[in-house]
């Protein structure tokens, strides 16, 4: 065996690698996207897939392509996602806060600490 057949396997293995934790990354995301609560934690997952599961796919992408003026076409594609992503999923989230739509707490809603204190005996 020599050394370019070794190169072409482990170069596949990484881009196996690459891509099948990029889709780990995008079925989370989806999941996410369904179960979570309320607007913001949506979006927190919906820019998480967006800029991680297709940054790894697009990685292992250029590592099976072949020749430099593929790896070049995805290369500007996995940086126009990497800037746009993060920006879309902020502006939209910006938008809704000014839109005064509130993100989902908990339902458990803590004491104030003034009032925490006096409950427990340590304001006297």
């Amino acid at each position: 065996m020599s050394w370019a057949e070794i190169l072409q396997y482990a170069l596949f293995a990484g881009s196996v690698a690459a891509m099948a934790t990029g889709l780990v990354f995008v079925l989370a995301g989806a999941t996410g996207v369904m179960r979570l609560p309320d607007f913001y934690t949506r979006m927190h997952a919906a820019g998480v897939t967006d800029t991680l599961g297709a940054e790894l796919i697009i990685l292992g992408l250029m590592l099976q392509a072949h020749d430099w003026q593929t790896v070049a076409k995805l290369l500007l594609v996995g940086l126009l996602l990497f800037l746009t992503s993060p920006t879309a999923t902020h502006a939209i989230a910006n938008a809704a806060h000014r839109a005064g739509h509130k993100p989902r707490l908990s339902r458990f809603h803590p004491a104030h600490p003034a009032e925490a204190g006096k409950a427990s005996g340590e304001g006297r």
